[in-house]
């Protein structure tokens, strides 16, 4: 049976100690930049160093997440940064952007390299392309099952997550926070509003579902699955939680640790509950969906149902069903209100500090509840202080001790990678007060609150010699310090980055091309644009003479052999494996947003880049410089995530997907319509991008290549828009 890694989170060093202690066999951390959770605390420079050092006392290695998409104005820093990674002794980062990517394993190829789950990695092709670049694991899509993992034949490190918050979307194929908000999720800074409200309209008239959070998945927990994942093709278990508490990372981290080792855990589900909970899934990891997915009536921690409102007077009088203590906090199921129970009371009207199930108590009604509500724990007080509470790790060493008469005293410690040994003073005979074999393993031990424990200690000597404690802790203590330098010392010169300069040509000849949905649609622009682009096969095979694109499906989990194509590439494993023998540009989907990505394209072949819509004018126009045939989109409905669910099945019959319009609307009366295909839901911004009052703009940047993104537009519409293009 394989036994993979742990690795756990942590936002701050509360939570790296936690980890660590609890059993991680790897931390992953961010510093304040370049990391998909911009909000949590994250570390400074300084905190980094500390971390790594700290981490590699205990044998654990750290990683650190640099997984964002990099503005071409940040390069020279991110290098720098990576840079200052390498040489003070991460073990690996974990990166999103491929012109990064490429670019860091020429600059610093010694530095390890995790391709983040934020590249979408769905298939073996993009393995083997990251393979090809020298990375040395791949964070897999959290939509495959474990069936399609272990069909992955690849010989690369794979990792998955096996516990803790779920994106609904594909990770790295969201632009919903940034579009619609104004806050990037491939910056990190996603603004969550897959956890907003939102009623489903079928045919302008909303439908009745149990829930509005319809885009908000349970909390995946696969613990009960342990030993499936563990007789898996997967080589690190990764939990989810650089946002959460030091208490959750210790906890999670501890049960995870017990299984992976005995298959069992004294952790139990209703303390797990306590400190964050959705409701649980096993995740697509273990094929759930639909209910078994997602908890649509509440977006937040639940906690655990406690009690039940009796009545309400100046007090809220609450029926047990189970413990209560001063300092709990609670939440009020119905009404969303909660508050910190500082005073407690029994049905005596007596202060108490706990309550048993069953008991009847009294709490201030200082939320001004109304509704006889149902009472939920949401957090346990006594819990979380025993958490704080853990044994510290202790490191096993080995002491070797030589005692000889007339000869200088001679001590080794080793952990069994790092051996260091120590000489004293020349030993004498002892005239009166000889020391003994006991007295050298009694002082030897003393560690302490050292990060070591004692496994052995081997004592050849002599009889009747002399030694005094004083210099056996002397060279304890010494011996201590060396072996915790040893393993924080880092054997990994500075030295001077030059970041190759980009050089491209610029193209005089504008290009418009379009992307349609319908054979109306496309007949319709046939000799008006230079390139048509269309996810339709069937649309694709019938007129791909008039220089139609076939794009590819973005979460293609194994790749079709095709030749003599041409093909819109969305995803890195098509990158990998159609170029060569097909006709290829590549999608927005890609992220691309510096010019070493372009370039990275460029050298698989790929004749035209479509930049991402992420970028601003200022961004466009720092790129645009060495303009490789880029391409923007000027104008469409473009697609803010795909799921890999179906509200339309789980709230409504299916498959009326295809005879009916659906929408998400949201508070603000926006709708935002719902395409599936392959009973996969796309989800569609709600305005229309417009930036053809742009155009002279971007043409004085050198651009030449433009598309349109159709969606419902009829011939009428599309022709208006060809004509005000071209004024």
């Amino acid at each position: 049976m394989n036994k993979p890694e742990l690795l756990s989170p942590a936002g701050n060093m509360e939570a790296l100690k936690a980890a660590i202690h609890n059993g991680a066999d790897a931390v992953y951390i961010s510093g304040k930049d370049f990391g998909a959770r911009h909000f949590a605390n994250n570390f400074t420079h300084e905190e980094l160093i500390e971390a790594i050092n700290y981490a590699h006392i205990y044998n654990v290695k750290i990683y650190i997440t640099t997984n964002t998409i990099i503005y071409e104005n940040e390069i020279k820093e991110f290098i720098e940064y990576l840079k200052f990674l390498y040489i003070n002794g991460v073990d690996a980062v974990i990166m999103q952007d491929i012109g990064m990517i490429s670019l860091v394993k020429t600059l610093i190829p010694e530095l390890e390299i995790h391709a983040s789950t934020q590249t979408n990695n769905c298939n073996d092709e993009v393995l083997k392309l990251y393979k090809k670049l020298g990375v040395t694991r791949v964070v897999l899509a959290r939509e495959l099952s474990l069936e399609q993992i272990n069909k992955l034949e690849t010989d690369i490190e794979k990792e998955v997550f096996i516990h803790g918050a779920l994106c609904i979307c594909y990770s790295g194929c969201c632009l919903f926070s940034s579009l619609n908000g104004g806050r990037s999720g491939n910056r990190g800074k996603c603004a969550g509003p897959c956890r907003l409200p939102y009623t489903l309209i079928k045919n302008n008239k909303p439908i009745k579902t149990n829930g509005n959070y319809l885009l908000s998945p349970k909390e995946l927990n696969t613990s009960k699955y342990i030993n499936e994942i563990l007789n898996s093709n997967i080589q690190s278990l990764k939990i989810e939680g650089r946002m959460k508490s030091p208490e959750y990372v210790g906890f999670v981290t501890k049960m995870y640790r017990e299984l992976i080792d005995n298959h069992k855990t004294n952790q139990t589900e209703k303390d797990l509950k306590f400190l964050f909970n959705r409701e649980f899934t096993e995740g697509h990891l273990l094929g759930k969906q639909d209910k078994d997915l997602m908890n649509i009536k509440s977006p937040n921690h639940i906690g655990n149902e406690i009690g039940q409102v009796q009545s309400i007077k100046n007090k809220i009088k609450i029926k047990l069903t189970d413990d209560l203590s001063q300092n709990d906090g609670i939440r009020f199921k119905e009404s969303k209100k909660g508050l910190i129970v500082n005073k407690l009371y029994n049905d005596k009207g007596l202060l108490i500090n706990s309550a048993k199930k069953d008991q009847i108590v009294y709490i201030d009604n200082k939320i001004h509840l109304t509704s006889l509500d149902t009472v939920l724990k949401t957090t346990d007080f006594n819990l979380i202080e025993n958490l704080k509470q853990y044994n510290k790790k202790q490191m096993p060493v080995i002491f070797n001790v030589i005692a000889k008469e007339n000869q200088n005293l001679q001590i080794t410690i080793t952990d069994n990678k790092y051996k260091i040994t120590k000489v004293g003073n020349k030993i004498q005979k002892s005239v009166t007060s000889p020391i003994t074999k006991e007295n050298i393993i009694k002082q030897l031990s003393k560690l302490g609150n050292t990060p070591f424990m004692v496994n052995n200690i081997n004592v050849e000597m002599d009889d009747n010699i002399f030694i005094s404690l004083k210099e056996l802790n002397e060279l304890r203590r010494s011996l201590i310090q060396n072996l915790i330098d040893e393993k924080t010392k880092i054997n990994r010169n500075t030295f001077n980055i030059v970041i190759p300069k980009i050089e491209g040509k610029q193209n005089k000849d504008i290009n418009i091309n379009a992307f349609v949905r319908t054979e109306n649609q496309l007949k319709t622009i046939i000799n008006k644009v230079n390139k048509i682009y269309t996810d339709d096969f069937n649309l694709y095979s019938k007129y791909k003479h008039n220089n139609v694109f076939f794009r590819v499906d973005r979460t293609i989990t194994k790749l079709e052999n095709l030749k003599n194509e041409n093909l819109l590439l969305t995803e890195l494993g098509s990158v990998n494996k159609y170029p060569e023998n097909n006709n290829c540009i590549s999608d927005y989907f890609l992220n691309i947003v510096n010019t070493h990505s372009i370039n990275f394209l460029k050298s698989k072949n790929i004749k035209q880049i479509t930049i991402s819509p992420e970028l601003t004018l200022d961004q466009i126009k720092d790129i645009a410089k060495t303009n490789n045939d880029i391409e923007i989109i000027i104008y469409g409905t473009l697609e803010l995530m795909i799921i890999n669910h179906c509200i339309i099945k789980m709230n409504d019959n299916c498959p009326n997907c295809k005879n009916n319009k659906y929408y998400l609307k949201n508070k603000q009366n926006e709708l935002f319509p719902i395409i599936t295909k392959n009973c996969k839901n796309h989800i569609m911004h709600h305005k229309k991008t417009n930036l053809i009052n742009n155009i002279n703009k971007f043409k004085e940047l050198g651009i030449t290549n433009y598309r349109l993104e159709f969606f419902d537009e009829d011939e009428k519409q599309i022709l208006n828009i060809l004509d005000k293009l071209k004024e």
